[in-house]
């Protein structure tokens, strides 16, 4: 029974692509679809619900492999890919060397594992290790397209990041990349990395970049500075926020993962342990505490939520949870670690929008604008290649070993029960809803766009501002007419829509997360939140603080649209009115308990990750500020399964709302529970 209902899950998410590529046709887009990524003979015995094995992942990194290698007929072709229409670099289409060099350093780190076990791998009639090695000499050829030469001034450029990137794999399969290069070839490669890694750098995660590479030419004897990779370490270490997590400078996200713990973890076993032995154990003792939360960002079935910048990097975010192999900790649910990794693997790489041209495209599934910065050029999604770093792990370590298992989703938790997870020192919540196998994560994003440079062009956008995140419902974008999904929206003087993006955390108490949002053009705008997780959703108990009379709107997560259009049914239960949109996967559900005017479910074309076209509820209401009158916006936004019935009961969880004053509001539930929304 189990298998069949993994199944009908990864069903839903191929029927779900393959509609989006149908609509490509259908409007006319060329498509290059190459097949998903197929398991060849599963291992349902050792991993029985995503079937794969260690030969699994390495079939899979080969898998993505041959499709960059599609475009190497010779030696001298680089790792260079269509690009993606939009805004991803280069704007102008002329040839561009750091493109090259992101294309080259990304996909080595597939290659790494596989060259360390198989030196003479072949792909495309190319020996790998042959090409990697003929083109890393290239980096310092004055005449070849590729070069890279010694940083040219004081501002950190993208080719820091990627000699970093370089730096891990010299580490990895040294005695393939380093050792057979001649001295002069070594004193060329090393002096150019060397002043990127003895240079600038910015004041987030970027600062392991810097660190790889002193690092690993201090391991090789040459002189470095040692003043400055010291500093660089311990400001690192100053980002850790407690519970596994580091800041990223100015916001919380995946780069914690893929960045922060990530380098911590392979620097501290490449080098630290052995050279700075204290700054390794400090590293290692952040690692330890993510088992702890991390996997509860997961959904049952492994897939990750869509939030955050760089989200074309995909399962990327999950390399720390492998890295937990280096811990050897029997205590650990390695089972678990495994099948979330090989959950979010096969959420991508069994998604037939994930490859166009045979290469990821900058999106979720497929390409969406939306998500893409201008950081990105199409190599850049390589960067989820990090994943495969973990078949660094030998055959013989725990994380391979070990029985897949679901962790607390089939040991722990109980279908009618929703699981909070509060992490004080990030003011991060995570909560899991067993009864779809959700996840989601509600954080804090206060980062304003700055008048002035530098301009936050990357965290001031859905990637953060949203209510919450969940795996089920990946983000839509808001559209120009007011659009809105997970967010609420104000109508500006200038007559345009704005998302409350500016928010400040208050507190969790008692089950409800407390934070205030703001408009970034107007503080006199905003609201005062209270979200209280149900089993079958969320409870929105929300304050209207602005100053000003405002348009608003409200928005529910979105639905895609899969094969039929979406359904959509609205009830009253008690003078309540409730609208309800099913698109055949799930259900979602909005009740208006307070306040609220004008509801109506609002169909979008190009706004969804997913599909074309969405269909998502929002409620409006025009707010007047009355003294001494508050107005509180009481919402039940919830959600089932495609094919559930829905109850009254289901529907109307809540049997009273006492409003005392302002800031003290009394909720009592059918069930007998209660809770005081104290926004004071």
């Amino acid at each position: 029974m189990l298998k069949i209902s993994k199944a009908v899950c990864l069903f839903c998410f191929i029927s779900i692509s393959a509609f989006s590529q149908v609509q490509k046709k259908q409007a006319g887009i060329s498509t290059s679809i190459t097949p998903v990524f197929k398991i060849i003979q599963p291992d349902f015995k050792l991993s029985p619900h995503s079937g794969m094995n260690r030969k699994h992942w390495k079939d899979a990194a080969i898998y993505l492999l041959e499709g960059a290698f599609s475009y190497v007929k010779t030696f001298d072709d680089p790792m260079k890919f269509p690009k993606q229409p939009g805004k991803s670099y280069p704007s102008d289409a002329k040839p561009n060397r750091t493109e090259l060099l992101e294309g080259f350093c990304r996909t080595l780190f597939m290659a790494v594992p596989l060259l360390k076990e198989d030196p003479n791998l072949t792909i495309n009639n190319i020996k790998v290790a042959d090409y990697y090695r003929y083109n890393l000499i290239k980096l310092t050829d004055p005449k070849s397209n590729t070069y890279i030469g010694p940083r040219p001034g004081d501002w950190p450029s993208q080719n820091l990041v990627e000699f970093g990137g370089l730096s891990v794999s010299l580490f990895s399969i040294a005695e393939i990349m380093w050792d057979p290069l001649t001295a002069e070839q070594k004193a060329a490669l090393s002096s150019i990395m060397i002043s990127y890694g003895d240079g600038p750098t910015i004041p987030n995660n970027w600062k392991f970049f810097n660190i790889m590479i002193l690092s690993f030419y201090k391991s090789k004897g040459y002189n470095v500075n040692e003043t400055l990779l010291e500093d660089l370490i311990k400001k690192s270490l100053s980002h850790y926020e407690g519970d596994g997590w580091y800041h990223d400078n100015p916001a919380l996200d995946y780069y914690s993962m893929w960045g922060f713990q990530m380098y911590g973890m392979l620097w501290s076993e490449f080098f630290g342990k052995k050279y700075y032995p204290e700054y390794a154990r400090q590293f290692k003792e952040n690692f330890s505490p993510i088992k702890s939360n991390y996997p509860h960002m997961f959904s049952e079935n492994g897939e990750m939520i869509m939030w955050g910048r760089s989200i074309s990097y995909r399962f990327g975010a999950t390399i720390p949870l492998a890295l937990t192999g280096f811990e050897n900790d029997p205590a650990t649910n390695y089972g678990w670690m495994r099948r979330i990794c090989s959950g979010s693997l096969l959420q991508f790489l069994q998604n037939p929008d994930l490859l166009e041209d045979r290469i990821p495209t900058l999106g979720f599934y497929g390409a969406f604008e939306p998500v893409v910065q201008m950081y990105s050029c199409r190599g850049s999604v390589f960067w989820m290649s990090k994943a495969f770093l973990s078949l660094l792990l030998p055959e013989n370590n725990a994380f391979w070993t070990a029985k897949e298992n679901e962790g607390d989703w089939e040991k722990k938790f109980s279908k009618d029960k929703v699981y909070n997870n509060f992490l004080a020192g990030t003011n991060l919540l995570i909560t899991d809803y067993p009864a779809i196998g959700a996840a989601e994560i509600r954080s804090i994003a206060d980062v304003p766009t700055l008048k002035k440079p530098p301009f936050d062009q990357y965290r001031n956008n859905e990637n953060y501002n949203r209510l919450a995140y969940n795996s089920a419902f990946p983000w839509q974008a808001d559209g120009v007419n007011g659009e809105v999904a997970m967010s609420y929206v104000f109508k500006t003087k200038d007559k345009k829509w704005e998302p409350a993006k500016i928010y400040k955390f208050k507190k969790f108490v008692d089950g409800i997360y407390y934070r205030d949002v703001a408009l970034e053009s107007n503080a006199d705008i905003g609201l005062s939140l209270a979200d209280i997780p149900l089993p079958n959703g969320m409870l929105r108990v929300d304050k209207n603080i602005s100053k000003e009379a405002v348009q608003l709107r409200l928005g529910h997560y979105s639905l895609p649209k899969i094969k039929a259009e979406i359904k959509s049914v609205t009830r009253t239960i008690k003078g309540n009115k409730v609208t309800i949109i099913d698109n055949g996967v799930y259900q979602l559900a909005l009740v208006q308990l307070t306040a609220w005017g004008k509801t109506e479910v609002v169909k979008s074309s190009g706004l969804h990750p997913v599909s074309k076209t969405s269909s998502v509820i929002n409620v409006s209401s025009s707010f007047v500020p009355v003294a001494n009158k508050p107005v509180i916006y009481a919402t039940l936004m919830l959600w089932k399964k495609s094919g559930q019935t829905w109850t009254d009961s289901d529907l109307m969880p809540v049997a009273k709302i006492k409003q005392e004053s302002g800031d003290l509001i009394h909720v009592t539930f059918k069930n007998g529970d209660k809770k005081t929304v104290k926004f004071n």
